[in-house]
This record gives structure tokens, sequence and C-alpha cells, in this order.
């Protein structure tokens, strides 16, 4: 629902963020910020920066979020578990399922799957609490069309131990995607700094006002004409969209990709693709208590199994 207010003509200029939190209940400074940030607030038809001042006669138009739920129920949602102990759980994450609760998704996620799993104490019973009341248990996150290994805190001693090595970048990260065209050469390095785009909050982009430094290298694994790329990607910072971004910005966006490559890399060899083919193959870390190293890789599900087989030998879907 949204919610117009006009700033009055007694008020003194003041940043947006500072004057919404005096003008609404039961949201923080921070809460307001992110709706700020993620295009939620308009100043006279205009998206803006949490740190714009505002004026007397400015007008504000704002999108009241859905209360969130007192306490996130866990739901039966099946988990394929790749390792398990009393500090850490990873998991195999299937494409399609948001990672945690947020306004539009307050149940069916990620997060709801793992507190069923855990409930009354069962396999230890909890999860780390640093990520706050909607995000227990996240070290890191995977976008809802992306597939593959995730590591879950179930304390917070682990949780802070993982967050130290994502810090120090060693930990390893092996992605597969399929992108649109022809790569060019064996192997590459994308060296952009990222934000939220400046004229649509909900994208990242280089086009931003708070870049942040951002690097992806990758490797041919197998070329299909024309038409698409097989490329292995060693993701060396962990921006949001970093990867997406990235390659669209060198003309090679994520096959399915519709926010970063448009309907256009949505469709190959009359084959429909329905999210993006990017997949989280392999996470290697030490486990955040006893030091040993763990690394597990999964292999791409079914459908980008289908899409790579239909690009080496063209049919109709």
């Amino acid at each position: 629902m949204n919610q117009v207010l006009t700033v009055s003509s007694g008020e003194h200029p003041k940043r947006l963020d500072l004057f919404l939190s005096g003008h609404t209940s039961g949201l923080s400074r921070a809460a307001i910020q992110r709706l700020i940030e993620n295009g939620a607030v308009t100043v006279n038809g205009k998206h803006p920066k949490p740190s714009m001042k505002i004026h007397p006669g400015d007008q504000i138009v704002w999108d009241v979020p859905k209360p969130a739920p007192l306490e996130i129920q866990g739901e039966p949602i099946p988990l394929e578990i790749l390792f398990e102990d009393p500090s850490l759980l990873v998991l195999n994450k299937p494409a399609g399922i948001v990672v945690h609760p947020a306004p539009g998704h307050w149940s069916g996620t990620l997060v709801n799957a793992l507190l069923h799993h855990l409930k009354d104490g069962a396999n230890g019973g909890s999860l780390s609490s640093i990520g706050g009341r909607e995000r227990p248990g996240l070290v890191h996150r995977l976008d809802k069309g992306t597939s593959g290994v995730m590591a879950i805190a179930k304390t917070d001693a682990a949780h802070r131990g993982l967050s130290k090595q994502f810090k120090e970048h060693t930990i390893r990260r092996v992605y597969l995607a399929a992108v649109a065209g022809s790569v060019k050469g064996s192997k590459g390095r994308v060296e952009l700094a990222i934000g939220r785009d400046v004229k649509n909050r909900q994208k990242i982009s280089a086009r931003t006002s708070s870049p942040r430094a951002a690097v992806t290298e990758f490797q041919v694994l197998e070329c299909f004409g024309k038409a698409a790329t097989l490329v292995e990607i060693h993701p060396q910072s962990g921006r949001t969209h970093q990867i997406r971004v990235h390659l669209a910005f060198i003309g090679h966006p994520v096959l399915g990709d519709e926010t970063y490559g448009g309907r256009q890399v949505c469709e190959v060899e009359n084959c429909q693709i329905l999210r993006p083919m990017l997949h989280a193959q392999t996470l290697g870390f030490r486990h955040p208590l006893s030091g040993e190293h763990l690394e597990y890789t999964v292999p791409p599900p079914l459908d980008m199994e289908e899409l790579i087989s239909v690009l080496r030998e063209p049919r109709a879907c």
C-alpha cells in the first residue's frame, strides 16, 4: 500500500531517512534505508538516496511494507544436505527457492526449510542469530534462480568463522554458467566496481553512486557455435549479482537472465529458458571450529544439463 507524505512548510532541510524515521512507526532507520535503496521510495517522482535532503513542498511516496510475521515458521521443504554437524550445515540449494523471508516471500524459503529441519532441537536444534530474525544462519546467499552449494552456520561461533573467511577471500567458489554468444579466448577477467543502479534500485550496475570493487575471473569450458558458451567462473569478490552483471557487461549475459540480458537471452535453439543458467558448483573452506578443509561439488540441476545437451545437439525442446 502506497503512503504519500508532503513535507510541511515549517520543516527544516534534513536527510530523507531521518525524516521518514520520524514519520513512521515500527521501522528502524536501517530498515528505511533499505527501502530507499530497494526503490520503494520516491521524492517528487524520482528515486533518491537515503542522504538526500528534503525541503518543504517535497512529495514523498513510499510502499508501506507488509508487517513481518512475529515468528518465522518451519515448513517441511526437502533439503539436499551434503554435510552436517552441531555447528555447520552444507546443502545443495535448488533453483527457484528464495533464501530468506522478505516482503512477497514470507514462506516457502530456505530459512523456513532449515527451521523445520531443526525443530524441537533436532539436528543440533538452532541457527546462528547474527543474521537477525529473518536471516538466521545465513553467512552468504544465492539468488532465487541460482542453484548450488551453500554453507549454513548453526552457531554464532561458526557464523563468525565463516564470515571471516568470506571477508578474507580464502573461500574457494566455483560457478558454472551458460552464457549468450561465443566468448573469445580461453579465459578472461572482469574488474568493474558495481552497486545499486542510480535509476533502477532493483538492479546492480556500474552506474551507481556507491561503487564497490568487484572482480570476476572465468575460463571457457565449451563453445556452442555463435549461440552460447559454457564457462567456469571464479569470483574474487562477493557483490550482489556480481557474476550476472559482469558477464552482461562483457556482452555475454547468462542465458535466462532477463534482468541483465533482456528477453533475447531467454530462448536458444527454440528452447525457452525460465531462469538464469547459473550454478554454484563448488564451495571449499576451513571448518570454522575444527580447521579441517571441507570442499563440496555438485553437478548442475536437470534443467541446466538438458540445456547443455540441447546446445551440443540442437533440436526442438
